[in-house]
């Protein structure tokens, strides 16, 4: 696999998961892991991660200057 087409499926993974973990903050879904049940602030904290590396996974995309 190329590298470009990597980074792109990459932050495409990365931003999905953002996106996910936002709605489940808006829509107050609720998360099991084992039996445990996923606080949302949880969601608050992946949110940013998530969203920042599928940002710098689609920087990546863009030509050098």
């Amino acid at each position: 696999m190329a590298q470009r087409t990597f980074n792109l499926v990459t932050g495409a993974i990365f931003l999905i998961i953002a996106v996910l973990h936002l709605a489940r903050l808006i829509f107050g879904w609720g998360a099991l892991i084992g039996g445990w049940v996923v606080p949302p602030f949880v969601s608050g904290l992946a949110l940013p991660v998530a969203g920042f590396l599928a940002y710098q996974a689609f920087r990546l995309q863009k030509p050098d200057p």
